[in-house]
């Protein structure tokens, strides 16, 4: 009996370390599989206005954006060309083209043939913006036209009806992106799986801007600019944060925090910048 009480106990103890280590296990796990759950996405909101894009999306549409800052040009722009990006190549930056335009690329699919550039040029998203505007700024009055009509002028599409689709989505992203309405625009993350770089961020930021007074220390970059250009950068930031880490924007008393993921809330000033940082290794 002794030995059966022993082999018994033997028993019990070994499945007890097996539901120890199997609770360990799942309580591991379980923040794993509730970060592959979150639906990555930015939205913008202005006023009762909601949009929604991809992150990627959102990415080039902050890249349009922060290309009519650098230029001076009016929200309207910017709002023009985010629904022309979207109805050609669904803000996706796409090597190939369809029946109407078998050569068109890129993001506002571009003909070289038409005179748009070289197919490595209209891939550029930079450079493709910037002929974008190029073609805009030649239209009279483009900015009182209509969305549809305006971009018609510069793209000719056979379906020109088809641009008022993305007219609510492009003047929301437009709004926030280019900080005429600020804390609009938020963007729903997954934990960043390495570490940011602040070169590259910067690199990308000036892509976008052009030169731009910064300071890095550590893992965060400061970007001194003011007003509306302070927020248009800050929402680049967020909408950029899966490719570059951001963790943290800090601007005008407000944060954006990607793991709290509750938005803009209030926060200490950042000294009259944009304090935008990233992720550590092993954080």
């Amino acid at each position: 009996m002794t030995r059966r009480r022993r082999l018994r106990g033997a028993v019990i103890g070994g499945l007890s370390l097996v539901l120890v280590a199997g609770g360990i296990y799942t309580a591991a796990t379980l923040l794993q599989r509730s970060e592959q759950l979150i639906t990555e996405e930015c939205t913008a909101a202005v006023g009762s206005q909601r949009a929604d894009l991809a992150t990627d999306q959102a990415a080039n549409a902050a890249l349009i954006t922060a290309v009519a800052v650098r230029r001076g040009l009016p929200p309207r722009a910017a709002s023009i060309a985010l629904a022309t990006a979207m109805q050609e190549s669904k803000l996706r930056n796409i090597g190939h083209g369809d029946l109407a335009g078998p050569d068109s690329r890129g993001l506002f699919q571009q003909r070289p043939s038409q005179g748009w550039g070289t197919q490595d040029q209209v891939m550029d998203p930079v450079y493709a913006t910037n002929a974008f505007y190029d073609a805009l700024v030649k239209v009279p009055g483009y900015a009182t036209l209509e969305i549809t009509d305006a971009a018609q002028r510069v793209q000719r599409s056979a379906y020109p009806r088809a641009y008022a689709e993305h007219e609510a989505m492009a003047r929301s992203f437009a709004s926030a992106l280019t900080g005429e309405t600020p804390a609009a625009l938020n963007c729903t993350l997954r934990s960043p799986d390495t570490a940011g770089n602040t070169a590259s961020m910067l690199m990308g930021l000036e892509a976008a801007y052009g030169t731009i007074q910064t300071a890095a220390s550590g893992q965060t970059l400061e970007v001194d600019v003011a007003d509306s250009y302070a927020w248009s950068v800050a929402h680049w930031a967020v909408a950029n944060a899966e490719e570059y880490a951001v963790e943290r924007v800090d601007v005008n008393g407000k944060r954006w925090d990607r793991k709290a993921r509750d938005g803009w809330q209030d926060a200490p000033d950042a000294g009259g910048r944009v304090a935008i940082t990233l992720a550590a290794a092993g954080s």
